[in-house]
């Protein structure tokens, strides 16, 4: 019996599915009887053999019994399927007066839902005896009372119904009266004192009789009561009630010692005969506390509180008495008003209290509802606030399902307090509530966000390996370890990075991101690749960025000349007519810079030189020019040094020197200074002549050479005749030199040389520069030729 009483009913864990509403209700009710007073753990049936199911079966759908007076008489031992009695039934307790006594239950199965209406009916047994109020009965008779007159008397009461209660009455035997047994429309029996002969009080004043009550038990119980008989003086008007019955309605709130009504009854008799007296008639112990009379005036008040749900009227009992003994009986039936005085009640049977996010609809609870008042006071309405994702669904009887209005959203909301509210319809309108809070379980279904869909980071060249260079950081909506992230490098999808893995690293829980090896920003300026972050959910999401790594130019790279070469195995010289007029420009420095920016800007120095007033040299364009014109004085031969220096910081700097000889002419043999001859011919006797001879044969080829050039330029067909060079006889067209301003110029500029054949000398003439025109530098095109020329220095 103590492992049948810790059976308790089942909570459901699992989410019910909305095919909840097809679930199967048996309308035709299962009928079990059972005697009152049998102990509890009683066996009442087999239920899996009268629901017509398998062995088992009723544990594996979660079965529970429930009963509607919200009290658990009933136990069910799901595994066996048997249906035992919780404890011992008392007829009475549980129906009172009624009959039949039934007990409605249902049987519940969870999975799936399905309902099965039952009754227990219970059976009377005779344990009750007949019993009367009072110990005594006294009951005063007129002398001239004639015989035949019916006198009533207190009637018994026995719990017990049908045929174990109450049947009839006797009386112990005499000669002047018997008992008649006389049956009231409620059923209830009632004794009447019937006379058999006329009365003397002088021979006989008084009779004690013994009134016994007996029921239709076998074997039958009994009651007695002493009847008191005592015979008056005659008093031939007895009080009479103006109505009777009363009828009144009381509301069940009515406070206490409120009026209810007043009686009245009146006798015909004068002096002490007539005056009358109010009392309760053999009442009740529930009415005798309930209800009082006020003996003079007959009205009557409550002094009990009502109760619609237990007792919903009263049949009173009442006798007007006058002064000589003689009395009239009359009834006041009380009708008790119902009044809305009971909040609805609320009972969860099933809970689920986490639901995953992104589930179907999904069931939450079954939950049951019930009011003890009547009329439009026990019809209720149920329902929960609107703006939450759930909907109530009727489902049996005053079972209700919640569930799920759709697929929930974790990060929208992770937790949910339903409040489920129970109105009745009564006046005013009572509510009960009960708060449901439910928690929505993540599900990955959020892949991680980076803060910036591209990043720009920056690192110097010449770095230190292991450098940090910057981070990047995504976020996860989910929780737990769905929102854990994890990051790892990936290669640009379309173009590559050969080695990204020798270049950068990245910390797979910070987003760190490191340079493994010094970057060179001559070698490479820049390179992308995506970082990719994913969480721990199953299965991963992941989610991209792209980064782009800027090296940053460091000044490690002097500027390089590019003209005059400095590698050269003899070295360049520069020719400087003595005609040449100041601005001259004698010779442009060429250098670059393989940094970048300031780093690669370049400014030209002149740091010495054998005349330091003859040449200045353009700051940054490395132009050398004439300063003055030469002089007689002046060394046929200057040698020039010319720093570069760029911009950076520190600055780098390279120097070139120029050699520059000053000559008459271009017909003047390019020949070695005196002051050289001179030391030659010191240090060998024979290198003078040899280098005579020799200066004397290469000028007299060059002459001739440079004639037959500037012939051929001038003499070309088609070429248009630029001014100083006349086209018939200058058979040498105009050539320009390209002169990239990669490192010294901003842009790039074109020097046009051209011949003239007219005279035995030959004339250089040097055009002024082909600077590009501006509108073609803005719309990407090429500069356009610039035809005029300007004679810089002419050579006889």
């Amino acid at each position: 019996m103590e492992k049948l009483k810790r059976i308790q009913p089942k909570r459901q864990v699992m989410a019910l599915i909305f095919m909840m509403v097809l679930s199967e209700v048996h309308s035709e009710s299962i009928r079990y009887s059972v005697q009152e007073e049998t102990e509890g753990g009683y066996f009442i049936a087999h239920l899996t053999k009268d629901l017509g199911m398998g062995t088992g079966e009723l544990a594996a759908r979660s079965a529970q019994v429930l009963s509607d007076d919200y009290k658990q008489h009933l136990l069910l031992d799901p595994q066996t399927g048997d249906l035992l009695l919780r404890e011992t039934l008392d007829r009475e307790e549980l129906c009172g007066p009624a009959e039949p006594c039934v007990l409605h239950f249902q049987v519940f199965l969870e999975m799936p839902v399905q309902f099965f209406q039952g009754e227990l009916w219970i059976q009377d047994i005779n344990d009750h005896s007949p019993t009367f109020p009072d110990r005594e009965v006294l009951l005063k008779i007129l002398e001239n009372s004639q015989p035949g007159t019916v006198f009533p008397l207190q009637l018994a009461e026995d719990l017990d119904v049908g045929s174990n209660g109450l049947q009839k009455y006797t009386i112990s035997p005499n000669s002047h009266f018997h008992v008649h047994t006389r049956n009231h429309s409620e059923g209830k029996k009632f004794p009447d004192l019937v006379q058999d002969k006329p009365l003397d009080r002088e021979e006989q004043a008084e009779y004690r009789l013994t009134l016994t009550a007996l029921d239709g038990g076998s074997p039958p119980r009994s009651g007695s009561v002493m009847v008191r008989i005592l015979i008056m003086d005659v008093n031939d008007n007895a009080p009479e009630f103006v109505h009777t019955p009363y009828e009144v309605q009381v509301l069940e709130n009515c406070p206490l010692n409120s009026p209810i009504l007043s009686v009245l009854a009146r006798d015909m008799d004068a002096g002490n005969f007539g005056s009358v007296s109010y009392g309760l008639f053999q009442p009740s112990d529930e009415i005798k506390q309930t209800f009082s009379i006020n003996k003079a005036t007959g009205e009557i008040r409550l002094q009990k509180k009502l109760d619609f749900e237990k007792i919903k009227s009263y049949d009173v009992e009442i006798e007007a008495t006058d002064g000589g003994g003689l009395s009239g009986k009359g009834t006041v039936v009380i009708e008790v008003v119902d009044v809305n005085d009971n909040a609805p009640e609320l009972s969860i049977t099933s809970l689920t209290s986490s639901i995953p996010e992104n589930a179907p609809e999904t069931v939450v609870s079954i939950f049951r509802v019930g009011d003890r008042d009547s009329g439009d006071n026990g019809k209720m309405i149920c329902s929960i606030p609107d703006n939450l994702p759930f909907v109530l669904k009727p489902t049996f009887l005053n079972f209700y399902t919640l569930v799920t209005d759709g697929p929930l959203d974790r990060e929208t909301r992770a937790q949910y307090n339903i409040t489920i509210t129970v109105t009745d319809l009564g006046t005013p309108r009572l509510k009960t509530q009960h708060t449901i809070t439910v928690l929505v379980s993540d599900v990955n279904d959020n892949a991680p966000t980076f803060t910036q869909s591209s990043y720009t980071l920056s690192v110097p060249e010449n770095n230190s390996p292991a450098l940090h260079i910057g981070s990047v950081s995504a976020t996860d909506s989910d929780s737990g370890t769905n929102a854990q992230l994890t990051y790892s490098l990936l290669p640009p999808p379309h173009d590559p990075l050969p080695g990204l893995a020798s270049l950068v690293s990245i910390n797979a829980d910070t987003g760190q991101l490191f340079a493994l090896r010094a970057l060179d920003y001559e070698a490479l300026r820049a390179f992308e690749f995506r970082v990719r972050a994913t969480d721990r959910g199953a299965p991963p999401l992941s989610g991209q960025a792209r980064v782009r790594v800027r090296v940053l130019d460091a000044n490690d790279n002097a500027p390089f000349v590019l003209h005059p070469l400095q590698n050269a195995s003899a070295p360049c010289t520069e020719l400087l007519p003595r005609a040449a007029q100041p601005g001259y420009l004698l010779t442009k420095v060429v250098a670059v810079d393989a940094d970048a920016g300031q780093n690669a800007w370049l400014s030209f120095q002149l740091l010495q030189a054998s005349e330091p007033g003859l040449f200045s040299v353009w700051a940054h364009s490395g132009e050398v020019r004439t300063a003055r014109p030469p002089g007689e004085r002046d060394a046929p031969r200057q040698r020039l040094l010319v720093l570069v220096r760029d911009n950076g910081q520190p600055p780098l700097s390279a120097s070139v020197t120029l050699h520059v000889l000053l000559v008459d002419g271009f017909s003047q043999p390019h020949l070695p200074g005196p002051e050289a001859a001179a030391e030659r011919a010191q240090a060998d006797p024979l290198t003078g002549p040899l280098v005579v001879a020799l200066a004397s044969v290469s000028s007299l080829f060059l002459c001739w050479l440079l004639l037959f050039v500037a012939l051929r330029l001038c003499g070309r067909s088609g070429r248009a005749a630029l001014p100083g060079c006349p086209a018939p006889e200058g058979p040498f067209p105009g050539q320009l030199l390209d002169v990239s301003g990669a490192g010294t110029l901003a842009h790039s500029y074109q020097y046009e040389v051209c011949l003239t054949g007219d005279s035995g000398t030959g004339e250089f003439k040097f055009l002024k520069p082909l600077f590009p025109n501006l509108a073609d530098l803005e719309t990407g095109g090429e500069p356009r030729d610039n035809p005029t020329c300007r004679n810089s220095s002419v050579f006889s």
